[in-house]
């Protein structure tokens, strides 16, 4: 491995990393020597997923947390805090759900429970991680946004603000922490059809192809190279 891309030492949180696009995340930074905690609401996943990091030889923790529950987050951090005494290299803000209906048939309940968990959890996250981060010397947040957040699309408008809040949290922070040696990106993934989260949209033909036809990606970057990275 190039040691340019080496995250020996470093340690890192990533939220709802049982599955899906955060197990991708956990997977890539734990074989680039990261120690990593994680968190799933699931403990069904979240044991098969320790399992199968344990076999790889990865050096991953994990805890079952509720993210919606703000005393669930913040004994989160405490046991994060105590694993990794007092330092936070890395913060994944993975973890979201997603409900797409016509915004006529939204109600109250679903826009708290999206609200919680997409950009709430987030940016509460990010407060209690700032001194973890900030006495690591070299702290990294990572926003796992989406398309839905950058382009417009024709179903799950509060998934959507609650992602484009992150990107402008993302850049509040960043201007607002960077004296504190903390960096803070977002980036956008597209949907991804073998995440659980995905597949009922995948199922909608007229859906696909209202995002589709307004996202053409650039570039590709991994979480790796935002959480490394000293330009980034």
């Amino acid at each position: 491995m190039d040691n340019r891309w080496s995250l020996e030492g470093m340690t890192a949180l990533v939220t709802g990393g049982a599955s899906g696009i955060g197990h991708a995340i956990v997977e890539e930074l734990a074989s680039f020597g990261a120690r990593i905690h994680v968190f799933d609401i699931s403990e069904t996943l979240l044991n098969q997923s320790l399992s199968e990091w344990e076999k790889k030889g990865f050096q991953v923790s994990g805890s079952i947390c509720d993210v919606s529950s703000r005393p669930e987050r913040e004994t989160l951090m405490q046991t994060v805090s105590a694993i990794f005494d007092g330092k936070l290299s890395i913060l994944v803000n993975n973890v979201a759900v997603v409900h797409t209906k016509p915004t006529t048939e939204y109600d109250a309940n679903d826009f708290s429970f999206q609200i919680s968990t997409n950009l709430e959890s987030a940016y509460h996250l990010s407060q209690l991680s700032h001194p973890l981060l900030k006495a690591s010397g070299f702290g990294s947040i990572v926003m796992i946004s989406s398309v839905g957040g950058v382009v417009s699309m024709c179903c799950g408008s509060i998934y959507s603000l609650a992602k484009g809040a992150l990107n402008q949290l993302a850049k509040n922070l960043a201007c607002e922490w960077a004296r504190d040696g903390i960096r803070i990106n977002s980036v956008a993934p597209n949907f991804v059809n073998k995440t659980t989260m995905a597949k009922p949209f995948f199922k909608d033909t007229v859906k696909q192809n209202s995002t589709w036809s307004g996202w053409r990606a650039k570039r590709g970057l991994t979480v790796n190279g935002f959480s490394y990275q000293p330009n980034a």
